[in-house]
């Protein structure tokens, strides 16, 4: 009776930590429902068996981070500098912690003349930051990007050989992780003009919110169960008429 009680409280409290983990991922996913670029959050499970210290072998709840990499709708801007890919690639950017990709395609041009995300990092040409020193600029649908009607480079647009490689850098960058490798993007069109929207479902997401708050619910519950069992037995210790 107190193994499998015990058992069943580890269970319910594994399911309930993950379930919490999963809402505050929903709660982020609909905080940025309006955010340029975002890629949606999702989390899967599966059970593994784990031995700790020197306790038999027992099966436990194991999480994974998933990134949606679903493209999002197109949003006409009519601005020159917004920028959005349809199909499988990014936009490559230099930030502090080096090289992030990004779908976010709100681009400015700073002080130096150079072509820069929101947050100021260097856009990615060949190689380096591009300058986009001039009035008339065109970003063709290969990325060639003209000023004046000179052309001053090609934005680097790449992907992932693996897209699970593809992970959260913070806010709307990614990162090839897991010592996955970078190519260029093939098939791939960019749309000057034109901002990606988030690929967020609002529907979606106040959807799972309800049934994780359910199914938390449900976990209570089973606990409260088992309490109740735990203190029955207790009680009964030491009666010789059970």
């Amino acid at each position: 009776m107190y193994i499998q009680n015990r058992l069943g409280l580890i269970e319910a409290t594994e399911t309930m930590m993950a379930q919490t983990r999963r809402l505050d991922q929903v709660a982020n996913n609909l905080a940025n429902v309006d955010t340029t670029g975002y890629r949606r959050e999702d989390i899967t499970f599966w059970e593994m068996l784990y031995k700790a210290n020197n306790h038999p072998e027992r099966v436990g709840k194991a999480i994974h981070d998933v990134t949606n990499l679903k493209e999002g709708a197109l949003q006409q801007t009519n601005n020159p500098l917004d920028l959005a890919i349809h199909g499988n690639g990014y936009f490559k950017v230099e930030t502090p912690n080096g090289e992030r990709l990004t779908r976010a395609g709100q681009f400015l041009v700073n002080n130096q003349q150079q072509l820069v995300t929101q947050q100021g990092y260097p856009v990615l040409a060949d190689g380096g930051a591009i300058t986009v020193d001039g009035t008339d600029i065109a970003i063709g649908k290969d990325g060639s990007v003209s000023v004046d009607g000179r052309l001053v480079g090609t934005l680097d647009i790449v992907t992932a050989a693996n897209l699970r490689d593809i992970q959260k850098a913070g806010g709307n960058l990614l990162q090839i992780a897991n010592g996955g490798e970078e190519e260029p993007a093939t098939e791939v069109t960019v749309n000057q003009g034109y901002l990606e929207k988030s690929n967020v479902s609002t529907m979606q997401e106040m959807t799972a919110m309800i049934d994780l708050q359910r199914a938390y619910q449900s976990q209570q519950k089973i606990i409260n169960t088992i309490d109740d069992m735990d203190a029955k037995a207790i009680s009964r210790v030491g009666k010789l008429n059970v």
